[in-house]
């Protein structure tokens, strides 16, 4: 089966690029030991690892199971909706089902808060083991100095 590249595909995938180039900007200025933040292989890949097993101890930052199949998930999704960024301080562990975003009843993804309630209600999770996973991922965002971007830096979005 042949797939063909959409203006949509092209445009997002300069966004992606646009959005890597900033948060290697921003991870220099924290981190001038790395060149890039090439999440699969170098430094990059290592700084995955330690947030991976020494932040998250080896679970999914949103429902909490502990698999060694964990994926790379953006919390300000890297796209050109939301613009986050390609930042240690923007990636978590993630279990594949909980790497699907869920999305609100006008089929917009949800922000990463929402969809952690979520997580958490689906698997009747109380509310103090949620509030206690939001927790760490805000600690693990300011831990890792995620740039928090302005209206004028994402261009009004």
């Amino acid at each position: 089966m042949t797939v063909y590249n959409t203006a949509a595909d092209a445009a997002n995938t300069a966004v992606r690029a646009f959005l890597t180039n900033v948060g290697e900007y921003y991870f220099n200025q924290v981190s001038p030991e790395y060149q890039s933040f090439n999440t699969h292989s170098g430094k990059g890949k290592d700084c995955c690892e330690r947030i991976k097993h020494q932040t998250f101890e080896e679970r999914c930052a949103y429902c909490g199971d502990e698999t060694k199949q964990l994926q790379i998930e953006h919390l300000v999704m890297f796209n050109r909706t939301e613009c986050g960024l390609h930042h240690p301080g923007d990636i978590v562990p993630s279990c594949k089902l909980c790497n699907k975003r869920a999305r609100d009843p006008e089929k917009k993804y949800v922000s990463w808060g929402k969809h952690l309630e979520k997580v958490c209600k689906d698997r009747n999770q109380v509310t103090a083991v949620m509030q206690e996973r939001k927790e760490k991922i805000n600690q693990h965002i300011d831990a890792e100095k995620y740039p928090l971007l302005s209206k004028e830096e994402v261009g009004g979005y």
